[in-house]
């Protein structure tokens, strides 16, 4: 088991940058892999970025690619999410989720196990 908690949401202008932090309890975040999703308001939760348990494979959904760094420090139990160039439809409460074990990388909400409660992320024009 694994308890997970999201910092580092806030307001911030188009074409900027800020960084999501998830902090991770227990001893076993190694063996889980890692991902981020996002929920805007009155739209269904959507799947923005997972990442392995070594952190040497990612996966992104195509409207954040190449904008977004997932990334991961096993040794400080956590898992970031950079966020360049963001745009107003970026706004969304982003959740951090986990699943034990290596299963490739999920993409679908029904996969992990273990989520956050959010944080807000709110782009102005």
């Amino acid at each position: 088991q694994v308890q997970l908690v999201e910092s580092g949401g806030g307001l911030v202008q188009a074409g900027g940058s800020l960084r999501l932090s998830c902090a991770a309890s227990g001893h076993t975040f190694s063996t889980y892999t890692m991902s981020w999703f996002r929920q805007a308001p009155g739209k269904e939760r959507e799947f923005v970025a997972a990442i392995d348990q070594s952190g040497g494979s990612t996966y992104y959904t195509d409207s954040v690619k190449g904008r977004f760094t997932i990334s991961r420090d096993n040794a400080k139990s956590k898992v970031y999410l950079q966020m360049n160039s963001v745009k107003p439809e970026d706004t969304a409460v982003y959740y951090c989720a986990g699943r034990w074990g290596d299963y490739g990388l999920p993409y679908v909400s029904r996969a992990y196990d273990y989520w956050g409660q959010g944080t807000q992320v709110t782009v102005s024009s």
